[in-house]
């Protein structure tokens, strides 16, 4: 999964452009810490901009504090901006106002980013939050949430049981495929941390259902590469079945 970065310093909200999708090649020099840390106390709009952006791109612990400050901007660019500066520059302190930001932003661009970033900072704290943003928010978020609730959930066993059911009627149930797709990355993932029980047969059920009955055939590659990976008997057979048959 490629990781975000902000490529313009003004966007129109209204529109239909996710800053967090644009994506580039890094083609100038990193900027300069020092004068970044600066711009962060600036008035100057443009320049305030210029400086969070940077810590999408630099890691300095000494921005984080002034970082938490701009989640309660009033621009969204600069809260989003902030967001993705802390899934980089991670620390304990950042969490639980990642977590208001999630809970009480009415931004949906703001919010995705936030679940990057608290699944970034491998805090437990981030784990309910996080499913909770699977359940409930748009497509844009829950996306990043499946795999956010990835990277907390496989640190703890009891977190990997109570995530997998939620995950698994993601992956059943979502209407967005590539929603689904990440739920059927994320179930591969936290399978690998499981021993052979209910929810580990019932998340295999999933992904072969996936595999043959879903529509989307990112969905169905998305599946396959979770069976693969996991090394499932009942999920390589049913894929070499398919294969013989040229379904797959």
């Amino acid at each position: 999964m490629n990781d975000p970065s902000l490529s313009q310093t003004a966007l129109d909200f209204d529109s239909s452009v996710d800053p967090l999708d644009l994506i580039e090649e890094e083609t100038t020099p990193a900027p300069d810490p020092e004068v970044m840390l600066q711009l962060l106390h600036s008035k100057n709009k443009q320049e305030l901009i210029q400086a969070v952006r940077a810590f999408c791109e630099i890691t300095d612990a000494r921005a984080i504090p002034l970082l938490i400050q701009q989640l309660t901007s009033n621009c969204p660019l600069i809260r989003v901006s902030a967001a993705y500066a802390l899934g980089r520059n991670t620390s304990v302190t950042a969490v639980e106002p990642l977590i208001n930001t999630l809970a009480h932003d009415f931004n949906g661009y703001v919010r995705k980013g936030v679940v990057w970033a608290l699944g970034n900072s491998g805090d437990r704290r981030a784990f309910q939050p996080l499913l909770k943003a699977l359940k409930n928010d748009i497509g844009a978020v829950k996306l990043w949430a499946s795999s956010s609730i990835a990277n907390i959930a496989k640190l703890n066993y009891d977190d990997t049981i109570t995530a997998l059911p939620i995950v698994i009627i993601s992956l059943r149930q979502d209407n967005i495929a590539a929603v689904r797709s990440n739920s059927a990355w994320t179930i591969g993932k936290l399978c690998r941390e499981l021993p052979y029980n209910v929810v580990y047969a019932t998340a295999i059920d999933a992904l072969i259902e996936a595999l043959v009955e879903d529509e989307d055939l990112g969905v169905k590659e998305d599946a396959k590469t979770a069976l693969l990976k996991l090394g499932d008997p009942r999920g390589l057979q049913m894929i070499e079945e398919l294969e013989f048959e040229g379904i797959i």
